[in-house]
């Protein structure tokens, strides 16, 4: 599977590095909620993703979380007492019962309707399964426009 996905990233261009553990991202879930929480979330989950899939680094280990966590603007302090006090387990519990209860295994997981697409697919194959529901892509802001951006 990461052949695969290694071999689409080559072909867009995009930075993956060779991964040579799977680590236990529990803590780092946690952690996104913080950075949700201080509207950082896709900013952590974007310098997360760098760190273990261009980078190879450990998602479990509470520097590397400080590192990510400093990388975005949140306060390195904040990060490690989120972890080791474990703030935000029950929300990320909660999230894995919903999870389950939809049977979700795998991300990304494309839910609409009763027809799912589970793993990394085609823009097509996601663009063909919303057509069959009526469901419209959303826009991307137009950036060459000011009035746009928030």
């Amino acid at each position: 599977m990461m052949g695969s996905i290694k071999r689409t990233a080559s072909e867009l261009g995009l930075p993956f590095g060779e991964i040579s553990h799977i680590y236990n991202t529990r803590l780092a879930q946690e952690l996104s909620c913080l950075a949700e929480k201080e509207n950082k979330g896709a900013e952590f989950h974007k310098a997360a993703f760098a760190a273990y899939f261009v980078e190879g680094k450990n998602l479990a280990d509470l520097k590397v979380l400080e590192d990510i966590a400093a990388s975005v603007g949140l306060e390195k302090a904040a990060a490690r007492e989120v972890v080791e006090q474990r703030t935000f387990q029950q929300q990320v519990d909660a999230d894995w019962e919903r999870a389950a209860e939809n049977r979700i295994t795998a991300v990304p997981t494309f839910i609409i309707k009763q027809e799912r697409m589970v793993g990394a697919q085609p823009y097509e194959k996601l663009k063909r399964m919303m057509c069959r529901h009526n469901v419209r892509p959303k826009q991307a802001p137009n950036k060459a426009d000011p009035s746009d951006q928030k």
